[in-house]
């Protein structure tokens, strides 16, 4: 596949993004953690602070893996030949040649990271020089009234095909119907679409607050998706039950998915949700989630090409759009690029 086109960018994921990569508790002080993301080859490791830092898994010398070297508290050293780098992708020592030209360059590339709610993000910029968006987190996994436990997931399918999942609220009453949380409601229902702040909702006009009944997409630095399933009073107090939802693709293949469940609690009520979660609700939840997995690794590689969509699709259908305009524009920038009519960096994304 040729990255430099809408297609390619698809794919993998738009650039200029946040992404998250991975559950914090992968990546352990004094180790290096090896991953692909969004067609990057990655290296994760934590400093002698523990800050978490991103990297381009490839030695600038000669392209050797440096996630197989040497973790040396505030620096890595790639295991060929020993050179060194440090958090900024800056080589500070070349032990075979002292002084060479390449000691002080700055010649790995380097994603911005931070951690927020169990997770590491990183920046992938389509200009590796510009400055990254700010990462606004939404408030059920940033706010200090709010539980929540992440769920990590690895599925073989695009993740195109989940973020199509999120946004269909339909699925809900017929794929769960049998769930704890999903099997009330009617089986047919009429959306509309209605403007938000960096997206839109899509919800239906005739029901709330009985099933999955409607769906936010915010794109703002990060794609995320929040949605609100009714809880039953047997699952303790809180409302309903939020998630939040973020995907990363691994390949063009295979994707990752982060899902925080979330609850409105504080208090006794908080620790009274985290003990049902952990010994009653979790088994559930994931219950749905292989429900969702074995859907979406089942369905043809050219499931787009023949379909026939109806009202209940018209929030993917926009969603659709958009992503293609915006891996468009990006599309048009990378050619310009490579013409040398923009600064807009080389990028190193690859696929199998």
């Amino acid at each position: 596949m040729t990255l430099d086109t809408a297609d390619g960018i698809l794919a993998l994921g738009l650039w200029d993004r946040w992404y998250p990569l991975c559950p914090s508790e992968q990546v352990r002080r004094g180790e290096l953690t090896r991953i692909d993301r969004a067609g990057e080859e990655l290296l994760l490791w934590r400093d002698a602070s523990g800050a978490v830092h991103v990297q381009e898994d490839r030695c600038p010398h000669r392209g050797a893996r440096l996630s197989l070297g040497v973790h040396m508290g505030d620096r890595i050293a790639c295991n060929y030949h020993g050179v060194q780098l440090d958090a900024e992708g800056t080589v500070v020592s070349v032990p075979g040649s002292p002084g060479c030209a390449l000691e002080g360059k700055r010649a790995l590339r380097t994603f911005p990271a931070e951690e927020h709610a169990g997770a590491i993000f990183a920046w992938f910029g389509l200009d590796e020089q510009a400055p990254p968006a700010p990462l606004h987190v939404p408030d059920p996994i940033a706010g200090r009234d709010w539980a929540h436990f992440l769920c990590y997931v690895e599925w073989d399918a695009p993740y195109l095909y989940s973020l199509d999942n999120l946004l269909d609220p339909m699925h809900g009453a017929f794929l769960h119907r049998d769930s704890h949380t999903m099997f009330a409601g009617k089986q047919e229902a009429e959306f509309q679409i209605r403007a938000a702040d960096n997206g839109f909702v899509f919800e239906k006009t005739d029901q709330r607050d009985v099933n999955f009944d409607w769906v936010q997409l915010t794109d703002a630095g990060a794609q995320w998706i929040t949605l609100d399933i009714p809880y039953p009073d047997s699952a303790g107090p809180g409302g309903a039950f939020t998630i939040v939802a973020a995907l990363v693709a691994i390949n063009e293949h295979q994707h990752a998915g982060f899902f925080w469940r979330c609850r409105k609690v504080t208090g006794w009520q908080r620790d009274s949700w985290r003990f049902l979660y952990r010994n009653r609700l979790e088994a559930r939840h994931w219950q749905v989630l292989e429900q969702d997995r074995g859907m979406a690794e089942a369905m043809p590689a050219d499931a787009w090409a023949r379909e026939n969509p109806y009202q209940h699709d018209i929030a993917l259908i926009r969603m659709r759009r958009m992503l293609r305009a915006e891996a468009s524009t990006q599309a048009a920038a990378r050619t310009q690029s490579a013409n040398g009519q923009a600064p807009v960096a080389a990028t190193t994304r690859s696929t199998p």
